[in-house]
């Protein structure tokens, strides 16, 4: 019998980066489209990796952020024996380098991390000028160790058939109208160093209800209370999804929208990869970093001496880099779109 070809990933733990290793996948179906390319992935990512054409099977392995998950790990890696030629870690961690090693997978890639050594067979030095993206990360591990990124990368494409996408939201809005619909993504799990104000958002609302737009917010059930706060000071007309729908339903609800507007979030990277217009504002972040990835995204950043800080909040106590942004830019940049 012939050694295994198939490729098993392993996948990031934020939605953002589950939306940015697709360009991996991309790169590696373009390169190897005999080879079925299967994701070990927590429970959540699933709406998101049944949206990625490029992957035949997923995973579950829903162990907690800083748990090791030994028993669960050994677990996995037994049932995958012999069902793969080489896997690929996207994460740092030592623990998700644990199920390759113990499927006993003969190629193991991956950057050093911390204390990988032996578990990684094909161990990458990270050099982080000459892969200054995330993304860039990601689809170099899918490359010989001698080769360069491509000039021109896959982008992440989330597939979204619009007649499903208006079947599942129909319940809450009326799209037939011909009313543009502005999205407002809020939130920023890493932490409040991330989040444009709520007073911001909520002016910036109140200013689009004034035009005639639809605003929708959405967000995870950690958002609810904020997507509240927002709706009830922009008043009438605003509505608050967050923590009132599933993944899959925001998935859809962004892929319909004519614009978004949002923090450096996991939901600012689902919205570009849809190719929705996205507005994304960054505060202790870095652009350059973890920017939106599609050709109809705009950043807005202060590039103030402070940051990027990379903080969950901000070390100087003023968070500058956001408050500077103004309702007033924001809206210039939404109404100065193609659809306004």
């Amino acid at each position: 019998m012939p050694p295994p070809e198939d490729i098993l990933v392993i996948g990031p733990a934020w939605v953002g980066d589950m939306v940015m290793a697709q360009a991996l996948f991309l790169l590696l179906k373009q390169r190897h489209p005999e080879r079925a390319i299967d994701v070990v992935a927590p429970g959540w990512s699933q709406p998101l990796l049944r949206r990625m054409p490029e992957v035949r099977d997923t995973f579950c392995l829903d162990v907690g952020h800083g748990q090791l998950g030994l028993r669960q790990r050994w677990h996995l890696g037994q049932r995958l024996r012999g069902q793969y030629g080489q896997a690929i870690v996207l994460p740092n961690s030592f623990k998700s380098a644990l199920v390759p090693f113990h499927a006993d997978i003969a190629v193991r890639t991956g950057f050093l991390g911390e204390w990988r050594w032996g578990l990684l067979n094909d161990v990458r030095h990270l050099d982080k000028k000459s892969l200054p993206r995330t993304v860039d990360r990601f689809v170099a591990l899918g490359l010989t160790r001698r080769e360069s990124l491509p000039a021109t990368l896959p982008l992440p494409v989330l597939a979204a058939p619009r007649a499903q996408a208006m079947a599942a939201v129909g319940q809450w809005l009326d799209l037939r109208e011909g009313v543009p619909v502005v999205v407002l993504c809020p939130g920023a799990e890493y932490g409040p160093a991330k989040r444009w104000p709520a007073d911001r958002f909520a002016g910036l609302a109140t200013a689009l209800l004034a035009r005639g737009w639809r605003v929708v917010v959405c967000g995870s059930a950690k958002e609810r209370e904020l997507g509240a706060q927002i709706a009830t000071a922009a008043g009438p007309g605003c509505l608050n999804l967050a923590g009132q729908t599933t993944l899959n339903q925001v998935v859809d609800l962004l892929s319909l929208a004519h614009c978004v507007v949002s923090n450096d979030s996991g939901l600012m990277h689902v919205a570009a990869a849809l190719g929705r217009p996205v507005i994304a504002l960054f505060g202790s972040s870095d652009p350059h970093h973890t920017p939106p990835l599609g050709g109809q995204t705009q950043v807005i950043t202060l590039g103030l001496p402070c940051a990027p800080c990379f903080r969950r909040e901000c070390p100087e106590k003023h968070l500058r880099c956001l408050t500077g942004i103004t309702v007033e830019s924001v809206l210039a940049q939404v109404a100065g779109g193609a659809w306004g």
